[in-house]
């Protein structure tokens, strides 16, 4: 498995999530410039977290808009696998990749600690080495990771396996409707959480959870 790791201005996970990807048996990953459309040849591309652009006008509205962000809108639609973390999760919706929107947190205060999250959909690529009601320990970092739909989007997804990963044991962090923490496009081959799997990939940070996630889009793509 090739993974790619966009870097935007702004972006500060990066290299965590090149790590990650690295610690795959198996796996290579490269970083993928902003303004370069050429993918390399990467097989997954994931969209780190960071503050894209400063944050300014929007969380995730301009990195939207740059040009590595075209060549992966149609690599998503040719059925490549996409992973977005935090705000990266920011950029895939205002890219229209995924439903709903992320607010800020209910408490309007930035949130950084571990949480339990549940997983609600394991018969995908992004969550094929794990069981449904699974919880796995991975931190949050964010001020706006509140996650949004309106109540019909959200029956919905619930319908349509589009919810892949909920707050577990009344751990929601930021008030995100129905406890969400991540969701997927109708097609599967699309995922953004808010949590942040890159730092969850060794013991010594007291989990090692979140490598799951990377393991697994490689074990999907064969």
């Amino acid at each position: 498995m090739r993974f790619g790791v966009v870097r935007f201005p702004g972006s500060c996970d990066e290299v965590d999530a090149l790590l990650a990807c690295e610690r795959v048996p198996g796996a290579s990953a490269q970083l993928l410039w902003h303004g370069d459309r050429d993918l390399h040849g990467v097989e997954a591309v994931v969209v780190p977290g960071g503050f894209s652009y400063g944050d300014y006008l929007r969380v995730g509205a301009i990195a939207r808009f740059s040009p590595v962000m075209e060549s992966v809108i149609r690599f998503s639609k040719e059925g490549g696998l996409v992973l977005g973390i935090c705000n990266g999760f920011q950029v895939l919706c205002e890219a229209g990749l995924l439903p709903g929107a992320l607010l800020p947190n209910v408490g309007l205060r930035f949130v950084c600690r571990q949480v339990n999250v549940e997983i609600a959909r394991a018969t995908m690529p992004f969550t094929a080495d794990m069981a449904d009601g699974e919880i796995l320990s991975i931190p949050v970092k964010h001020t706006s990771g509140r996650y949004y739909a309106p109540p019909e989007q959200l029956t919905s997804m619930q319908a349509g396996g589009q919810i892949v990963m909920k707050y577990a044991h009344d751990g929601n962090p930021n008030g995100s409707s129905n406890d969400i923490a991540g969701v997927c496009n109708e097609a599967g081959n699309v995922f953004g959480l808010m949590p942040h799997p890159e730092h969850a990939v060794d013991p010594l940070t007291g989990s090692e959870d979140g490598l799951k996630i990377f393991t697994s889009m490689a074990h999907a793509h064969g």
